[in-house]
């Protein structure tokens, strides 16, 4: 009867040699991430768990709202705005839509600048990016308020569905922490790039870091905007 040859490892009860050359291949970071600063592989990897987070969190949204038997609110008489006597719906979420977009923007040339080390310039797109990003938030809390005196609470909701209030506050809220983090972190990359911190080492790797993560938020508020406002 033919017998199979078994090796060192496997005769020990270690990995089979396929998992364990694997397990050495990615264990040397410097051979896998040669060409990548170690701060940009970290945000994206970051990036990729937070996504798993509001991806789970939109599609828990979505399957909750077609589940439920009692009439959603409409988006369009929630988030309305009376001005000048007139009820304007959403008004209050296309102009944060706006300005977080346009933060967006800016940071995409404070990225340029940077590249092309020119620090004013660079530290200034940052903190109007900075300036965007909290007048965003600013705005939310609006919204925020503006609902809670209205009688909406994770727990009820007197336009409809008890369920609106749990979601709007958590995946918003959830968002509206992420861009907090973010204006502070801007601000305090802006104030190093201005004090010339970069310039000695001549790296601005942590321009385009912050920037990774600044679009990423944009890009999420993208997603709630049109799955929790325009559904």
């Amino acid at each position: 009867m033919a017998t199979v040859k078994r090796s060192d490892d496997e005769a020990d009860g270690g990995p089979p040699p396929a998992l364990r050359d694997l397990a050495d291949d990615w264990a040397g970071d410097q051979e896998t991430f040669r060409h990548v600063h170690w701060g940009k592989a970290m945000m994206w990897i970051f990036l990729l768990s937070d996504t798993f987070i509001f991806s789970s969190f939109l599609v828990s949204y979505m399957t909750m709202r077609a589940s439920v038997t009692a009439p959603w609110p409409n988006a369009s008489e929630v988030f309305a705005l009376t001005i000048a006597g007139r009820s304007i719906p959403l008004i209050l979420i296309a102009i944060m839509t706006f300005v977080l977009i346009s933060s967006s923007g800016t940071m995409a040339m404070a990225v340029n600048m940077g590249y092309r080390r020119n620090r004013r310039a660079t530290a200034a797109l940052m903190f109007a990016t900075a300036v965007l990003g909290a007048t965003f938030v600013g705005m939310q809390a609006f919204e925020w308020s503006k609902l809670i005196h209205e009688g909406v609470r994770p727990w009820t909701n007197p336009f409809g569905a008890e369920q609106f209030g749990a979601t709007f506050f958590m995946i918003t809220g959830f968002h509206g922490l992420h861009v907090s983090v973010g204006v502070i972190m801007l601000s305090i990359v802006a104030t190093k790039v201005l004090r010339g911190h970069y310039e000695r080492s001549r790296d601005y790797s942590a321009v385009e870091i912050a920037g990774l993560y600044w679009h990423f938020v944009d890009l999420v508020w993208v997603f709630i905007f049109a799955f929790f406002y325009l559904w």
